[in-house]
This record gives C-alpha cells, sequence and structure tokens, in this order.
C-alpha cells in the first residue's frame, strides 16, 4: 500500500502533505490534552507492533505493495488522534530508513494509512461499540469490522491518487488494490480481534480509558 516516488504528482503529493500536517499537528494537541500516563507505554508498544507486521510486503499492481495496515489496533486502543501519531512515527521510520515509501510520497501515505485510517476505523468501531451496547461482542465485532473497512479505504484512497497522477488507471488500480486488500483484511480483522480479545483478558482497563470513559 505504501506507494513509492514517481507515481504521484507533485500536485497530489503536496496536496497529502499539507493535509496530513494538518490533521497530524491538530493530533499533537488533542493527545496532549487527553493521553494518560497508561497509554505512553502503550503507544510504544504498538508502535514496535504495527512497524513489525508492516514489514511484511506483498507486490501488487501499479508499484504499490500490500501489507497489514494495524491503524484500527491503535485507534481503538489509544483513540484517534494518538493512534494517529503512532502510525505517522511508523511511517516516517520506513520510509526514512527502509525505502518503504518515497519521500515525496510520504504525505499521501500518511493521509491514507495514518488518518483516513484511524479516523475511519475509529468511528465505524464506536458505532458497532455503541450499538452493542459497549458489550465484549461490541469489542470484538466492533474492531473486527473496523480494521477490514480501515485497510479497504486506505487502499482505495490509494488508487484514487494514483489514477489522478496518471500512474495507472482508475479501473486498473482500484480492483487490484482493493481486491488484494480485502483479502488482506479479513486477516487484519482476525489478528485485530485477538488482540482485543487478549486485551479484554489481560487489561480491559486499557480498553475502558477510551470506549467507556472518554469519548472524541
Amino acid at each position: 500500500m505504501h506507494i513509492p516516488d514517481g507515481f504521484v504528482t507533485v500536485p497530489v503529493a503536496s496536496a497529502g502533505i499539507a493535509v496530513s500536517a494538518g490533521f497530524v499537528a491538530y493530533a499533537v494537541k488533542a493527545t496532549n490534552k487527553k493521553l494518560g500516563e497508561k497509554q505512553v507505554p502503550l503507544m510504544g508498544v504498538l508502535a514496535a507492533f504495527i512497524f513489525a507486521a508492516q514489514m511484511l510486503n506483498f507486490p501488487i499492481a501499479g508499484g504499490t505493495s500490500g501489507h497489514f495496515l494495524g491503524a484500527a489496533l491503535a485507534a481503538i486502543l489509544l483513540g484517534p488522534w494518538a493512534g494517529m501519531i503512532v502510525m505517522t512515527c511508523v511511517l516516517i521510520v520506513q520510509c526514512l530508513i527502509f525505502q518503504d515509501g518515497g519521500l515525496l510520497a510520504l504525505g499521501v501515505n500518511v493521509l491514507n494509512m495514518g488518518v483516513i485510517g484511524c479516523l475511519t476505523s475509529y468511528y465505524i468501531y464506536r458505532g458497532v461499540f455503541s450499538l452493542f451496547g459497549g458489550s465484549r461482542t461490541g469489542v470484538l465485532l466492533g474492531g473486527g469490522i473496523a480494521a477490514w473497512f480501515s485497510i479497504v479505504i486506505a487502499a482505495v484512497m490509494a488508487a484514487l491518487e494514483l489514477a489522478i497522477s496518471g500512474a495507472v488507471p482508475y479501473r486498473v488500480a482500484l480492483p487490484a488494490m482493493a481486491g488484494v486488500h480485502a483479502l488482506i483484511g479479513i486477516a487484519e480483522a482476525l489478528i485485530t480481534v485477538a488482540v482485543l480479545s487478549l486485551v479484554l483478558a489481560t487489561r480491559a482497563d486499557l480498553l475502558k480509558l477510551w470506549n467507556l470513559e472518554r469519548s472524541t
């Protein structure tokens, strides 16, 4: 899903940088106000886990790659803004050290996987969670659905940016990106549900900090 340099035009890349920078700046401000002491070490643990999971890449059409995302898990456990910071840090390290995603394309990658991935997954999760009255079923079902949607929506956005840039026709990029990530999303949903099940069994208080006591 990482878009490398040379596949998006300067206007598309510039727009991605501007929008992502605005969201991340707000995320830093919001996180400073709402983040509790228990979430600080959790941010580091999640960043390491997501970083490792995203290193498993599967090349697909249009010069991009498919992989697990982790945005839903970060947003559910930390809230959308802290989750966005975690995803941004992961993407920056991948770009600068491992050349996974281009420097010029960093803005659109952060937008797709960090901003849209976290916001979309969090509010889908909140909707399902509320629908089931805050029960364990709501946590797990909401987490699974949110994880699947987050990776598919991020893939669709990447396809749209590639098409606007003229790198690949939308009719080619959309099926390639959305189709592959719809399958990857199933695995991501299962992993997300498994991690949330473990958290519920061992440290349910981490979920309650956001899901039961806080709102955004």
